[in-house]
Parts: C-alpha cells; structure tokens; sequence
C-alpha cells in the first residue's frame, strides 16, 4: 500500500472519469484481495497483508480487467506505460489502452522502485532483440520503451458492484483522511485476468 508520487495520475483518472476532477488530496494506492464487501464498505487483504477497509461512494464506478495483448497495440493508440531503466534500457513492466484524453507525459509512479508511468501516444511497434520495442511520443518528448514477453497487460472496462467479490483482485486509488479510506477509482480482477499488481 504506497502513495502516489504525482497528481499527473490522479489527474490522468480524473480524465477516465474514475476520480472526482476536484480530487485535493494526496491518492493512495491500495492492491490485494477482497476478503468481503457488504455493498458499501470492500475489505482488502493488502500485499504486505494488512487487513483494510474502504468505504466506496455510490458515486465510484467499478471498473474490470480485460485482456490486452500485443497484438492489440496499433500505432496511433494512447498508452500508459509503467517502466524502468534495466541495463541502460527503458523496459515495460505494465502496458495498458488509455483514452486520448488522458493528460500526456511522464511521472513517477509506485508499481515498482523508480517506476514512472508514461502517457503517450504509440508511433510504432518493432520486434526487437527480447521483446517489442515501443516508441511513444508525448508533447516533449520521444521515447523507445522495450516490452519483454509476459509483460503485464490488460485494459479496463465497466463493471458493477457485483463483481466485487471475495477472492478477487482489486486495485484501488482512495484518498486517506487520518488512516480512513476513501476510493475514488476501483478496478478488480474477472475471468482470472488481474489489474497490475
């Protein structure tokens, strides 16, 4: 459970339509299990195993994971790329559709250490010594990100609070008010096919 490094990704799910536009506070991410839900309040076993509770507003929407793989990607796409730098190379470790008008660019993101999340557009997909070389243009930049094979991939899609069952896997973006959470984005796992992790 580790909290955003930038409001570029806040902002970015504001633009999904998943967090309130006003969002002022700090977003945490939360990701583990669904040990309940009574329709108003998810329990979660986090990935460091600590037993949560998030109150979830009539107003969040609960979003599902859908599989995405390469053979999706197509130039001219918007993504949103997690990588890191491993061995002088910018390397996928989450690749995901975004809509267009997601805000463009990078930040630093909480998947992993160092991690930053690149919003962009995809000018081309190669094939490439280990993997996919993507080349992602944003407003200021330009940059080739490797996509090694087994690489986590999935898209969201609507959902309703009847997928929120025990046993799922669930991500959750929740504004903590003195240790009270709050989500303002909700994405859980269905058919066997898990949001990142």
């Amino acid at each position: 459970m580790r909290s955003m490094f930038s409001f570029q990704a806040v902002v970015g799910l504001a633009m999904l339509g998943f967090v309130a536009p006003a969002l002022a506070q700090q977003a945490t991410n939360i990701r583990g299990t669904i040990t309940s839900f009574d329709g108003k309040v998810i329990a979660i076993k986090t990935q460091d195993s600590r037993d949560i509770t998030v109150d979830l507003p009539e107003t969040v929407n609960v979003a599902i994971t859908r599989p995405f793989t390469m053979a999706d990607v197509k130039p001219g796409m918007t993504l949103g790329v997690t990588t890191v730098v491993r061995d002088d190379k910018v390397v996928a470790i989450d690749v995901r559709p975004i809509p267009p008008a997601a805000p463009a660019g990078l930040s630093s993101y909480d998947l992993a250490p160092q991690s930053t999340m690149t919003n962009a557009v995809l000018e081309a997909s190669v094939a490439a010594s280990g993997g996919n070389e993507l080349t992602l243009n944003y407003k200021t930049g330009t940059v080739k990100v490797l996509v090694p094979p087994g690489t986590p991939m999935s898209q969201s899609a609507p959902g309703t609070r009847a997928d929120l069952k025990p046993g799922e896997t669930i991500y959750v973006a929740a504004r903590n008010d003195g240790g009270k959470y709050t989500a303002v984005r909700v994405q859980v796992s269905k058919d066997g096919v898990k949001p990142t992790q």
